[in-house]
């Protein structure tokens, strides 16, 4: 069984995909990590990154040859709306009276 070891920019440590063959194409490569990480497509798209040499992988035929570290990154999809009721607050333009965050 091959493996790559993958990573989240924001974490520490990293967790392993496993796949048969000498390499894993990016397509199979993403599915596999936002369904370990219980990600919906729907809401974002994963930038995967070379550990070592920090190059980008952007070909969605390309392929990861087994033993890579790579980096992940969550993008946004464009022209999806969020789904919390957060609000963004301009705190030099906000009236400051009775109003406090």
């Amino acid at each position: 069984m091959a493996h790559i070891h993958y990573k989240f920019s924001s974490k520490l440590s990293y967790d392993t995909v496993v796949f048969d063959g000498p390499n894993i194409s990016l397509t199979d490569l993403k599915k596999q990590i936002m369904g370990r990480e219980k990600l919906r497509a729907g809401d974002c798209d994963l930038q995967i990154i070379n550990a070592q040499t920090k190059e980008e992988f952007t070909e969605d035929g390309g392929h990861i040859p087994k033993g890579s570290s790579v980096i992940v990154r969550r993008i946004p999809l464009i022209g999806v709306k969020s789904s919390s009721n957060s609000r963004f607050v301009d705190r030099q333009n906000a009236n400051v009276l009775g109003f406090f965050l």
